[in-house]
């Protein structure tokens, strides 16, 4: 048990290194995006399909273990699985193996603070891009 809980903390730090390196990247282009003027509705737009793909990835990897490690019998019930867990859905249709379910349940505790991160950061990034577009700025 103690191994799956390391390695559980292992892809913990993994999502948020990936969601950290991902939100550096956008704070570095953001600034850029917005000068150019584009209508604000693309900009968000683009900010939010970056945060998902940040999303996608973390799960993946979560997916990738589950398959590897053989909690699951196929690598598409691995990624449904994930994502299920990862944004805390749980249908409850596919489950882990009883010497699994603490990783699963990291997973989910996981999801919440990098969707709450994600969150943040699309508030702060509306808000910086509304400041600079205010005509008092």
């Amino acid at each position: 048990m103690f191994l799956k809980i390391l390695l559980a903390w292992s892809l913990m730090a993994l999502c948020v290194a990936i969601h950290a390196g991902g939100l550096a990247h956008a704070l570095r282009w953001l600034p850029r995006a917005a000068a150019k003027r584009r209508p604000s509705i693309w900009l968000f737009i683009a900010i939010a399909g970056w945060m998902v793909l940040l999303h996608v990835m973390e799960v993946s990897a979560w997916a990738v273990i589950y398959y590897m490690g053989r909690a699951l019998q196929d690598f598409a019930s691995s990624l449904y699985f994930s994502a299920v867990t990862y944004t805390t859905t749980g249908y409850g249709d596919v489950v882990l193996p009883v010497t699994w379910r603490l990783v699963g349940a990291i997973e989910a505790l996981t999801g919440i603070l990098m969707c709450g991160w994600s969150t943040g950061f699309f508030f702060a990034a509306v808000n910086r891009v509304m400041e600079a577009r205010s005509p008092s700025a």
